[in-house]
């Protein structure tokens, strides 16, 4: 009998999910015919001009459809969200709001109906695929300047949960998608300062997705320089690795990047003072400092085949 009935509401509430994604179908199939999905959304170039902050692009966003969900509807799938606990449900909703909000005009909507709160409290689930799901949403979501404002809040708890979740896992990426988002602006950075030594490590030890992720992060705090001195104490033996012909581009361009903003901001600052604030393994010492290593590792790469490394370089060579 209590089976039975614990059965009920689960099937009406998949009910109402199959009728709330029927009326959003439009915008899978929007997507399949442009081919890209949220890869064409997020910009995996490192921007249009050197150092700029890494983040989504100005154009190729959807267009306005009338296939996106209306407003009673989205507001039955916040209302669903906010009254189960039944993580297969919540998993499947978020999904929803997640596609739903690759769409401006459901991002104000979402958020006028309290959608971002009922979102960030998924974040303390602790069914990871659940935390995941909401952050992806909040990410599409945070592509809206007011609704940024809003999310900032949850920036601390997504920089805990980066931290504690398996390295390299779907969360640990949602997470660092969700900040490459939250810093293209010099805005929020000040709440991620206690998590570089984090972003470092997780350069060191993370996949190819994971360091392209985390550099992206890391372009757009070294473009700010209030955050030069907080990135420069901090440790990473590793770091010259990333600094090699045979490395992948998309990391040895960011990583260029990332070099070549500090000096620019290094050089604004009392260099002789600075290096006797830092131990061998900073980060100062490994980029900025009298490193031959470094320099040889510049040198090699002047001889890159890629247009854009080499133009990097010579951007750190020349400063």
């Amino acid at each position: 009998m209590g089976e039975a009935r614990g059965a009920a509401p689960r099937a009406a509430a998949l009910a109402l999910l199959l009728l709330l994604l029927a009326a959003g179908a439009g915008y899978c199939l929007w997507r399949r015919a442009a081919g890209g999905g949220r890869r064409a959304r997020r910009g995996p170039g490192p921007g249009p001009g050197p150092g700029a902050p890494c983040g989504p692009p100005s154009d190729n966003h959807p267009p306005e459809s009338t296939h996106t969900m209306d407003a009673d509807d989205l507001q039955k799938l916040i209302h669903l969200l906010q009254s189960t606990d039944d993580p297969l449900i919540q998993e499947q909703a978020l999904i929803t709001l997640s596609n739903s909000a690759a769409f401006s005009i459901n991002q104000d909507i979402i958020r006028n109906l309290d959608g971002l709160s009922v979102i960030g409290r998924m974040l303390s689930d602790c069914v990871p695929r659940v935390k995941e799901k909401a952050l992806n949403a909040l990410n599409n979501l945070s592509m809206n300047i007011k609704n940024q404002k809003e999310i900032q809040v949850y920036i601390m708890q997504v920089c805990k949960d980066i931290e504690s979740a398996s390295l390299n896992s779907e969360l640990q990426q949602a997470g660092l998608r969700l900040l490459t988002n939250m810093s293209v602006t010099s805005d929020y950075h000040h709440m991620m300062i206690n998590s570089i030594p984090c972003f470092l490590h997780l350069l060191s030890e993370g996949n190819e997705r994971t360091q392209i992720q985390v550099l992206k992060v890391l372009v757009n705090l070294s473009a700010n320089p209030a955050m030069t001195r907080h990135i420069l104490r901090a440790q990473v033996p590793s770091l010259l690795l990333l600094f090699d012909n045979c490395i992948n581009r998309d990391i040895l361009l960011r990583a260029l990047m990332f070099a070549a903003n500090l000096k620019k901001n290094v050089n604004n600052e009392d260099s002789t003072m600075l290096q006797n604030q830092h131990n061998e393994d900073s980060v100062f010492v490994t980029l900025c400092g009298d490193s031959t290593p470094f320099a040889q590792k510049l040198a090699s790469l002047l001889h890159h085949p890629d247009t854009e490394v080499k133009e990097q370089v010579v951007r750190i060579l020349t400063q």
